[in-house]
């Protein structure tokens, strides 16, 4: 498999049209892709539903992270493919694999992609409350639309702007919430404080916590797209480094801005209607906070929403030229000889498929949506570290790693089903995965046996 890029001239020139990243700027880029409104809207459900353990949850979701984006670094500078984890799902168990991979990280991205949209609209109200909220998902479309019509290097630009900003306003949480937390900002508010107790820091038991880690891993949803553009650096050994730097980035800032939200007010505050950082620091009536951070959410989800719909408009080329969709999807207008205007299309067709149901259908839809979408990835991220276990040869530390991954993406799914609210998410994500291994299994019967007998 062989993924085109945006952006990238012909096969001939695209060596070195795309090995121009640095390992740093990689690492940047991920903090870009990852940090969206699962981080800075799922986190408070998380909280909601363990307290003060959400930063366990978080660190353990990090740990499973870092374990798969390893896992896909290695096998990316032993053999860079443009087809990322499609193409070594493919190589370790064969065609089905590759083929059920690609389209259910298709699938999930278009729920995360509609659900990201929607959120957008629905924060853009807080200014504008009486605009319609289709007028707000258009706009956000038809940004999201130009900015992959910009190709590779408009989007690495975008997306390390966005990074800078989203990081910078939780710095300023950070620093705000420490000085709030040490009395210096109106200390005569009442704080929880450090939880002393088992009790204090699992108010909702066990299962709680359990049911979190689905959050906890949602908000560093992401790492697929790095693992796209790892085969642009310029030195592909660094894959792993730009990986772990990206993730230490990551868990620091989660962990420490959590652990502050969590000290500042109760466990009961927090829900999933406001941010968890507006939340804590809600009591100190710092009436600036809550515009500058509601702008820092909408950037955030703009740019995890463009990070997918780049995603699923380079891999549908990938699936298009190795037969696993039509071949029209692979085609380019001679208007924009670069671009794959057919598969964005049908990206975008998608996308609306989604914000019309998210809209237009009643509560819960929306969160059975965006929890289905998180379970679409970790069912990839199970595909990744299989693929790696089969390919790589690791040694035993490795295997057990890979084994530990599995074990962490397990807990996180299976945690779903203690939470009412949520359940429903993993039946629709099932559902997904049902119809993808029908339609492989169709595939290899018909289309795939024929193809190899004219072989």
């Amino acid at each position: 498999m062989d993924f085109f890029i945006p952006g990238a001239g012909s096969k001939q020139d695209q060596g070195s049209e795309k090995a121009k990243l640095k390992w740093w700027q990689l690492s940047l880029l991920g903090v870009g892709c990852t940090i969206g409104t699962g981080y800075f809207l799922g986190s408070a459900i998380g909280i909601e539903l363990t307290g003060p353990s959400i930063v366990i949850s978080f660190i353990l979701a990090a740990l499973g992270t870092f374990i798969v984006y390893n896992l896909l670094a290695k096998m990316t500078a032993e053999d860079p493919q443009e087809g990322s984890f499609c193409y070594y799902a493919d190589k370790a168990f064969g065609r089905w694999a590759g083929f059920s991979s690609g389209w259910n990280y298709w699938s999930s991205n278009i729920l995360i992609m509609g659900s990201q949209l929607t959120a957008l609209s629905i924060l853009s109200r807080f200014w504008f409350p009486n605009v319609p909220l289709w007028i707000f998902a258009a706009i956000y479309a038809i940004l999201s639309i130009i900015v992959v019509l910009t190709g590779t290097s408009g989007f690495d630009k975008v997306e390390n702007l966005l990074a800078v900003i989203k990081t910078s306003a939780i710095v300023m949480f950070i620093i705000i919430a420490g000085a709030a937390y040490f009395g210096w900002i109106n200390g005569d508010v009442a704080r929880p404080g450090f939880p002393n107790t088992a009790g204090e820091l699992f108010p909702e038991g066990l299962l709680g916590f359990w049911s979190s880690l689905i959050y906890a891993y949602y908000a560093y949803g992401g790492i697929e797209v790095i693992g796209m553009m790892a085969t642009q650096l310029k030195k592909k050994e660094d894959a792993p480094k730009a990986g772990i730097i990206m993730l230490i980035v990551l868990a620091i800032i989660y962990v420490l801005s959590l652990s502050l939200a969590v000290l500042l007010a109760e466990h009961q505050a927090f829900n999933d209607k406001e941010s968890p950082f507006v939340t804590a620091l809600n009591p100190f009536n710092l009436n600036f906070f809550p515009h500058v951070f509601n702008a820092a959410i909408i950037i955030a989800g703009f740019s995890t929403m463009t990070a997918s719909l780049f995603g699923v408009t380079k891999l549908l080329v990938t699936l298009a030229d190795s037969g696993d969709a039509p071949k029209v999807f692979s085609k380019k207008l001679k208007k924009w000889k670069s671009l794959p205007l057919p598969s964005l299309g049908l990206a975008t067709v998608g996308l609306l498929a989604s914000i019309i149901t998210a809209l237009l259908l009643p509560g819960k839809i929306y969160e059975y949506i965006t929890t289905a979408a998180g379970i679409l990835i970790l069912f990839n991220w199970a595909f990744i570290i299989f693929s790696a276990l089969k390919i790589l040869r690791e040694k035993l530390w490795g295997k057990f790693l890979g084994i530990l991954g599995i074990a962490l993406i397990l807990a996180a799914i299976s945690g779903v089903i203690f939470e009412d609210s949520i359940r429903f998410g993993l039946f629709v994500s099932l559902l997904f995965v049902v119809i993808i291994g029908i339609t492989a299994v169709i595939m290899q019967k018909t289309v795939w046996k024929k193809s190899n007998k004219t072989g």
